[in-house]
């Protein structure tokens, strides 16, 4: 039984390669017209005007060669000329159904809605006034001409409207993705201006102390103070090109350079104040360990992943209170940020939280983030306060 679905996925493969072809529609229509002719050479009686009956029945088919076309016209044809069919003249052949069916679901895909609509009310008229004949064999008839009318108009317009959606959908998505990227950028841009300030306080250090030492130092070997200007030369070439870098990634985030200080740990305690008044709510700081100042960069990531923290929790969970913890060890500051609010599906895939990661990354540490045990929402860090080769 293994080989059923295989082979049920290639015939529908190839019936979707025939439908699609170019050539489709008119095979059909030469198909059905002269099954219709046929049909009506067989049934017409020596009294009937055979030649205005057969034309009657040819135009409820051969029309159909140009829907591919012609979707609208090609319905509103086959539509009169099966009215008429049904009503005064009642030849409506077998093959004259197939082919309204088709024109009706196409004009339904890619034809107006309202023509869609309308088309299929003639059906179901005739259909209500044959309710009161006599006559069995035209009622029937008459009844599933318009069921399966109405049926092919509403087969197509639900086509078209699941059409409409899934590019509407694609088009959502492939927005909502450029819009996450380019917020990704600026925040990584943000990142990189804020390290760089950071960086440039070492470099700058590192050009004072040795020009200082190439300058104090009493009884220096001419090598040594030459050398300690060529690092005093580098550290300054080093900082004039951060500088540079630094003004490229000001002008491609299109903001203006700010003097102020980078922020760290010092000033959690105006971030959580800030929190308090701006959502109303309980923000509580608890710190753990022996409090030490740390490396510039780690403190500013620190910083700006409770602020990030802060600002999720105010537009997911408002409201809701929040805990900041704190701890110190000997090389590791680890953060935890957790609100006691709801945890909404999809809240950890923005581009907030995937700066966070990225902030943490920089300084060598790991980020966590998910629903907390009990409710609400946590943001957990570990951050190294103590790089390799160094003492504590």
């Amino acid at each position: 039984m293994t080989w059923v679905k295989p082979r049920t996925a290639l015939v529908a493969r190839r019936l979707r390669r025939m439908t699609n072809a170019p050539e489709t529609p008119a095979r059909a229509a030469a198909l059905l017209a002269l099954c219709a002719a046929c049909e009506v050479i067989l049934r017409t009686g020596p009294e009937a005007d055979l030649p205005l009956v057969l034309l009657l029945s040819l135009g409820t088919t051969a029309p159909l060669a140009l829907l591919r076309v012609y979707p609208a016209a090609v319905a509103v044809t086959l539509t009169v000329a099966g009215a008429l069919s049904l009503a005064p003249f009642e030849v409506f052949t077998a093959a004259a159904l197939p082919a309204l069916l088709l024109s009706l679901y196409g004009a339904a895909r890619r034809g107006p809605r309202l023509l869609a609509v309308l088309l299929p009310l003639p059906f179901v008229g005739h259909a209500m006034a044959a309710s009161v004949s006599s006559a069995v064999a035209p009622r029937v008839l008459a009844v599933l001409v318009a069921t399966s009318a109405t049926a092919a108009a509403g087969a197509g317009l639900a086509r078209r409207a699941r059409g409409e959606a899934l590019v509407h959908s694609a088009t959502e998505q492939a927005i909502a993705e450029t819009l996450l990227e380019h917020a990704a950028r600026g925040e990584r841009a943000r990142i990189a201006r804020e390290l760089h300030d950071v960086v440039a306080h070492h470099i700058s250090m590192i050009s004072v102390q040795a020009e200082t030492a190439r300058l104090t130092t009493p009884g220096l070997p001419a090598a040594g103070a030459v050398r300690l200007r060529a690092i005093g030369d580098t550290a300054r070439a080093a900082l004039t090109e951060m500088r540079r870098l630094l003004g490229v990634l000001r002008e491609d985030a299109g903001t203006t350079p700010t003097r102020r200080p980078q922020p760290g740990l010092q000033q959690l305690n105006e971030l959580v104040d800030e929190a308090r008044d701006a959502a109303g709510s309980g923000t509580r700081l608890i710190v753990r360990g022996t409090v030490r100042p740390l490396d510039p960069g780690v403190e500013l990531t620190a910083y700006r992943i409770v602020q990030e923290a802060l600002t999720n929790a105010r537009r997911h969970a408002p409201g809701a209170a929040v805990d900041i913890e704190l701890g110190y060890t000997d090389d590791t500051l680890h953060l935890r940020i957790r609100d006691n609010g709801p945890s909404p599906p999809g809240k950890s895939d923005g581009h907030g939280l995937l700066g966070m990661r990225e902030r943490a990354a920089t300084v060598g540490g790991t980020l966590r983030t998910g629903p907390a045990r009990g409710g609400g929402f946590l943001v957990e860090a570990a951050l190294p306060t103590v790089t390799e080769g160094s003492t504590v």
